[in-house]
């Protein structure tokens, strides 16, 4: 099983799946009302050609992602990620946490399945009321933080993006030409799906669904 990953999911529903959109079309009547509630105006727009992107990749590559971020934050050397159930894996498993409580990166703060990055700026991640019935236990990021979040970790997978956050035509190749047996693999695969959906969700206005 894996993360699923949209942008534009509601306009392509309507068009495409009825009882889906009828769903979500719901559900993101939710999130704008508990965002309101919270002071953030946003609504989820329908219209759009089909899907803006679709993406996504193993759970696991979420958190190799979000160790990268960890060793990044503190200074420290950007190493391989560890054996699963060694003691050096839990070690890093409880640096994230640990930074997790600070509440403060888009990209740690959020469920790994579920939920929602709306292209709106905000500092610190949105934790909405249980009441409100919103995806990933209620914790809403912003897709402009969490590119922001991107691009400052870029240089420690080897990355090159520009001043303004936008990727070389030989970092993209780079990046698509990445080997299988790359100790860094699932870290640049996730960054770059991410990357792309954060600029898409941007530029078009749509949220980033997780599910």
């Amino acid at each position: 099983m894996g993360l699923s990953i949209s942008v534009g999911l509601l306009a392509d529903l309507k068009r495409n799946d009825t009882e889906g959109y009828e769903e979500y079309r719901e559900a993101f009547g939710k999130l704008s009302a508990a965002l309101a509630k919270a002071g953030v105006d946003w609504q989820e727009p329908e219209t759009g050609d089909g899907a803006v992107y679709s993406g996504g990749f193993p759970y696991g590559y979420l958190t190799r992602l979000r160790r990268i971020y960890v060793l990044a934050q503190e200074g420290d050397r950007i190493t391989p990620a560890p054996a699963h159930g060694t003691a050096e894996e839990r070690r890093d498993r409880e640096r994230i946490d640990d930074e997790m409580v600070m509440f403060s990166s888009h990209l740690l703060c959020h469920a790994d399945d579920a939920g929602y990055y709306i292209p709106v700026a905000f500092d610190d991640p949105l934790f909405l009321p249980e009441g409100a019935e919103i995806a990933g236990a209620g914790m809403v990021g912003s897709s402009r933080a969490l590119l922001a979040e991107l691009i400052g970790i870029a240089p420690a997978l080897g990355i090159e993006a520009d001043e303004k956050g936008g990727l070389t035509a030989r970092a993209k190749a780079e990046l698509e030409a990445t080997p299988s047996d790359d100790p860094f693999e699932p870290e640049r695969y996730a960054w770059w799906r991410l990357y792309e959906a954060c600029r898409a969700g941007i530029a078009s206005g749509h949220a980033v669904v997780f599910c």
